[in-house]
């Protein structure tokens, strides 16, 4: 995949589609790219083939509701936190629409769950001011970490190191191998009472770390030092929404939502807003993610939509 600033100014609605009903709450790509799982506010999770861009099928969880969904390695297979009865993480098979198993624990809406690139492993936050540890093949809680207010929770690209975004004022990272011993960086933020940190993602090369928030800009930092290497802003967020913001599969390029269905560009290295592309959306963009395999991505309202460049660029 060849991304330059020419290509992504040619991103193009490709297809809407209108499966749910209410707000897509979160969307998850497989990690070969083939496929999407998004779940909704309507109680829905629709999967959808991004090789022939259709719907393949839904499943609902009306007794659990579902908040979060991330594919675990196999393409048939995901994690989902819910919004009804329970905060208990649960295991489902995609293809049988069952849960495989239960993780319980958190006694408070879970607001991010990380699968480890390179095994069974996977982290959640709550808003319970913990931090737990998995492993998909056991149901018990393999470590847990208290902190000091509400936490966000991402995995490094190799898998090794996790970040954790506490009470919108600190970064800490973790060795997975001596998490117990505690963080071994702490990157303190100029704190700021108008928002609220809303995500964590580290970029593929491990360089750099995105914090989105629900204000108007978004934070880009050294995942070294912790030092801000830019914030981005003069984007619409007017009423405090949680929307997206992502890397592209390079690294090279930072882009975000907005509450008036634009999506922003920014070059990473240089701060310089490169691109302002106009989507079909009706409300706030709550969830934006590149493909991490194919030139494409996908954003979302209610409305699921497909983008394709529509230059050759390769």
């Amino acid at each position: 995949m060849k991304l330059t600033e020419e290509s992504l100014s040619s991103f193009r609605v490709a297809k809407v589609f209108h499966e749910n009903s209410d707000k897509i709450n979160c969307f998850d790509y497989s990690p070969n790219g083939q496929a999407v799982v998004s779940s909704s506010d309507d109680d829905s999770i629709v999967l959808y083939d991004c090789r022939e861009g259709r719907p393949q099928r839904t499943l609902y969880s009306k007794k659990y509701g579902v908040d979060i969904v991330k594919y675990t390695h196999a393409l048939d297979t995901a994690l989902c936190s819910s919004n009804k009865i329970d905060d208990t993480i649960r295991y489902l098979s995609l293809q049988y629409n069952k849960y495989i198993r239960y993780f319980p624990g958190h006694d408070k809406r879970v607001v991010s769950l990380s699968m480890s690139p390179v095994d069974e492993t996977f982290i959640s936050a709550s808003l319970d001011k913990t931090i737990r540890l998995w492993d998909l093949r056991v149901p018990n809680c393999q470590g847990l970490m208290s902190l000091q207010g509400k936490p966000l929770c991402a995995f490094g690209p190799e898998g090794i190191i996790f970040a954790a975004g506490v009470n919108t004022e600190v970064v800490k990272l973790y060795d997975l191998r001596s998490f117990d011993k505690g963080p071994f960086s702490n990157f303190k933020m100029q704190p700021d009472k108008t928002c609220e940190w809303t995500g964590l993602k580290f970029s593929s090369n491990g360089k750099r770390i995105l914090i989105t928030t629900n204000g108007n800009f978004i934070h880009l930092i050294d995942s070294f030092n912790g030092v801000v290497v830019h914030s981005f802003r003069g984007y619409n967020n007017n009423k405090a929404d949680a929307v997206e913001a992502c890397f592209t599969p390079d690294s090279q390029f930072i882009m975000t939502g907005s509450d008036n269905g634009k999506i922003h560009v920014w070059n990473g290295e240089s701060g310089i807003k490169m691109a302002v592309l106009n989507g079909i959306h009706s409300g706030p963009i709550t969830c934006l993610q590149f493909n991490p395999k194919f030139m494409t991505f996908a954003s979302t309202c209610s409305k699921m939509v497909f983008w394709l460049p529509t230059i050759d660029d390769s």
